[in-house]
């Protein structure tokens, strides 16, 4: 990082980002993209004189953190309003502070007390810049912030750009859409207390012309797990940005005297080799700096819900353990059901202790019996949920969300719990906590099946409006601290599939259930939407029976060996060569995943899906057939990521060729509708 006094430059391994202060006192976004030779080759802050008397310089000029106030018409980062009623921000320039870790940029009020401090922080191997934003009150009157983005990202001007982003709905998550931005706002979000399943947290940007391999691509992603928002603008003076933040939707946060309020992590970067450039950027930081275990590959899991739904006990389970055990699972999981009154979804929730009655003795001989079979345990658990039949909810009904003169809307026979509340916090962490104290649980699953509603609290401690991110605060520390206390437990974000998945739970939790449709046809399209923003060795993927005795079992394995592989079917359905083909599978995935959890992973379209270790000598490459009407039974594809230089052999292949012969040819498969094949790709020699 290089500085002046008007001038800041954030240098990456390929990409740079500089702003600066103009001569008018504007704190201006002058450059980001391409790594230049020389400090000297990037601009300087601009000066404007506005557009006649309707536009003043600040809608006009690309401001870093532009703000509430003046004649600014445009999307703010930040709106607040004082104790007197006036709403208007007017920031100068105050100080900077820098290390070879961050820059902090420090603004402050001319009239009243307040401090904003705009942070920097590049990732410099991943090509990302993480920036944040806390707002100090030094007064003694409080203020109320009303609106508060982390970061607002600025494009190159006078460019046509391109929005690629994920959307859906439960079940059908992941959709991947791009589409030309034009002036105005469009605007991407989250109203449900979770990330979603509707959006997500994630974007690029590409002015029309980038493909997988080539072109131009601004991207990011924001790390929270709650209401957020994504405000992409193209202005009257062909100028684009993307603002990142919490949403404004119903928020208002109430910050007295002395007191501070800090944003989540907004992260962005820039590549010039295309989308799966960009993906690979943010895949190698999600393994890398967030997730908690980094790079330790995760074991193949059976998940019990499917065979035995609620009807589950110890002689049950143990029976799915010896099969799961003899196909080389290494990670049994007990599913819903397992807890106090918990016949059905209508009754038992917070209440966390086994059934007397399903296992009178506890989990551990449960536990015992799946471990002698040499395989982990984990355990299925919805924390903020609560049913109105259960000894939690009779004990404080109003420990959840609520209005005083509403009915109180079940979802699954369910409401929530109001995590913001530290005595919810407290109990959940100690029921926990005691859980995994007196029982060997390596794996859980924390799941949460439906979305808000009356987002009500009796006696705030500030705004009422503040539950929104109250919330998320009470939920990440419930988390954090039992992750704390049981740091080798390895932890899943399950929201009824894909509705919680973002870069703030992936400090948490190791994996992403993606999705509760497990049809092999829909992940094939479900996990190439996932995989734009986040790495294979975060989604699990799961063998079940949802397409059984349509596609072969082959096939469904294919699809879920491109992830971190899970078992879902009913074992005790499944015949003897069922059982053995899939201990083949199982053991080939063993055998790979080191490349498919921990390597590169390149998309070649939606039939095919590439990983190459990171030294580029060993590969995976999953092809597909995904019998569409009219398709041939031939499918073509090129593979990447392969050393030019050296020499591949591919298996079923006798022909050895250099990696830039393989880059530029099509390889044929032929495969019939609804069939699919996986090949091993090795580095033979360098030319």
């Amino acid at each position: 990082m290089e500085k002046s006094i008007k001038n800041w430059i954030l240098e990456t391994r390929n990409s740079a980002y500089c702003f600066g202060i103009n001569d008018d006192g504007y704190l201006i976004n002058t450059y980001w993209g391409k790594r230049k030779n020389k400090k000297t080759d990037y601009p300087l802050p601009i000066h404007t004189e506005g557009w006649a008397s309707f536009d003043s310089p600040a809608n006009l000029l690309p401001e870093e953190f532009p703000v509430y106030g003046g004649a600014f018409h445009f999307e703010p980062c930040l709106k607040i309003s004082f104790a007197d009623g006036v709403r208007d921000l007017n920031l100068k320039f105050d100080s900077e502070s820098s290390s070879t870790e961050e820059i902090k940029i420090i603004l402050r009020d001319i009239y009243y007390p307040l401090q904003i401090i705009l942070y920097y922080r590049p990732h410099t191997d991943y090509d990302l810049i993480e920036r944040w934003v806390e707002v100090i009150n030094q007064g003694k009157e409080s203020i109320t912030i009303e609106r508060i983005f982390s970061a607002q990202w600025h494009f190159p001007e006078n460019q046509q750009y391109y929005l690629s982003h994920l959307s859906g709905k439960w079940n059908d998550e992941f959709h991947l859409t791009r589409e030309a931005l034009t002036t105005g706002v469009k605007v991407l979000e989250s109203r449900r207390i979770t990330s979603s399943h509707h959006h997500n947290p994630w974007f690029m940007i590409d002015i029309g012309n980038a493909t997988e391999t080539e072109g131009d691509i601004w991207f990011g992603a924001f790390a929270w797990s709650g209401n957020w928002k994504l405000a992409a603008e193209v202005t009257n003076f062909d100028r684009t940005r993307i603002s990142m933040g919490i949403n404004d939707w119903d928020f208002a946060w109430r910050l007295n005297g002395g007191e501070n309020f800090v944003t989540p992590s907004a992260f962005a970067g820039y590549t010039e080799n295309g989308f799966g450039q960009a993906s690979r950027a943010l895949h190698s930081f999600i393994r890398e700096q967030v997730i908690p275990h980094r790079n330790n590959s995760h074991k193949i899991l059976y998940n019990s819900w499917e065979a035995t739904l609620f009807d589950v006990d110890e002689k049950s389970q143990a029976r799915l353990a010896e099969i799961a055990a003899s196909i080389g699972v290494e990670l049994f999981v007990l599913d819903d059901g397992w807890f106090y009154n918990r016949n059905g979804d209508h009754a038992g929730l917070g209440d966390w202790w086994p059934d007397p009655r399903k296992f009178p003795r506890g989990l551990q001989p449960l536990i015992k019996k799946v471990n002698q079979l040499g395989m982990d345990f984990g355990l299925w658990i919805e924390p903020e949920m609560v049913n109105p039949d259960s000894d939690l909810y009779r004990g404080h009904p109003n420990w959840i969300l609520h209005f005083l003169t509403r009915e109180r809307t079940l979802a699954r026979n369910q409401c929530i719990l109001n995590m913001a509340l530290p005595e919810v916090q407290d109990y959940l962490i100690e029921k926990i906590d005691r859980l995994l104290k007196e029982n060997n649980i390596a794996f859980i699953k924390w799941d949460m099946n439906r979305n808000v509603s009356e987002p009500g609290w009796l006696n705030p401690p500030g705004d009422p409006k503040e539950i929104w991110v109250r919330y998320v605060q009470g939920l990440y520390r419930v988390w954090g601290e039992l992750r704390h206390r049981h740091s080798d437990v390895i932890w899943q974000s399950c929201s009824g599939g894909g509705g919680r998945a973002d870069l703030g739970i992936l400090h948490l939790a190791d994996q992403i259930w993606v999705s509760d449709n497990t049809q092999a046809l829909a992940r094939l399209q479900i996990q190439h939407g996932f995989s734009m923003a986040y790495p294979a060795i975060t989604m699990e993927s799961w063998v079940t029976d949802a397409d059984r005795g349509k596609l072969p079992l082959s096939y469904r394995f294919h699809v879920s060996m491109c992830g971190s592989l899970g078992i879902g079917g009913n074992l005790l359905e499944w015949g003897e060569e069922e059982r053995n083909e899939a201990a083949y599978w199982i053991s080939r995935y063993k055998n790979l995943r080191g490349i498919i959890q921990l390597g590169d992973q390149y998309r070649l379209g939606l039939q095919a899906m590439q990983y190459m270790s990171r030294d580029h000598q060993h590969g995976v490459l999953f092809v597909f057939n995904v019998g569409q009407p009219g398709q041939a039974t031939t499918v073509k594809i090129r593979l990447q990521g392969l050393h030019p230089e050296a020499t591949y052999e591919i298996e079923g292949f006798s022909e050895i060729k250099s990696g830039l012969d393989f880059m530029s040819e099509d390889i044929d498969f032929s495969l019939s509708p609804f069939e699919s094949t996986l090949r091993e790709i090795h580095q033979k020699f360098i030319i």
